[in-house]
């Protein structure tokens, strides 16, 4: 069966537990034998992993998928909000098209926490910009 891994990142672009983003689809992939088809970012800015995203490293050819956040705060500052944070769809688009030449293999974009059918729309046209 076809399996697809999704991580979540904190500000600085390492898992939660602390583990590095690299590091953990490196694990993921040598105690399954390379069984993931790919991997996913999700529940995260891009500002908060683009830059872990090193030339010449292997894993991130790994990432197909990214699911990102609209909003540039931490998960924390994000629970003690009282209404949900929309960020700036543009700069969100613009934010998302740096990824392109980080991530060589990215092929689906979407949104998670905060975006709508504006952001969508920004990582669209700075997409194909």
């Amino acid at each position: 069966m076809p399996v697809m891994i999704s991580f979540t990142v904190e500000t600085d672009g390492h898992l939660p537990s602390g583990q590095p983003l690299g590091e953990a689809i490196e694990e993921v992939g040598r105690e399954t034998d390379g069984g993931a088809v790919y991997y996913m970012i999700n529940c995260a800015h891009p500002s908060h992993f683009e830059k872990v995203l090193k030339p010449g490293e292997a894993w991130r050819e790994r990432i197909h998928v990214l699911r990102a956040n609209a909003s540039n705060k931490s998960h924390e500052e994000l629970d003690n909000l009282e209404e949900l944070d929309d960020g700036n769809p543009t700069e969100f688009g613009q934010e998302s098209a740096k990824l392109k030449e980080k991530l060589p293999n990215l092929n689906v974009l979407g949104g998670c926490c905060g975006t709508d059918h504006r952001h969508i729309a920004e990582i669209a046209k700075a997409w194909a910009a």
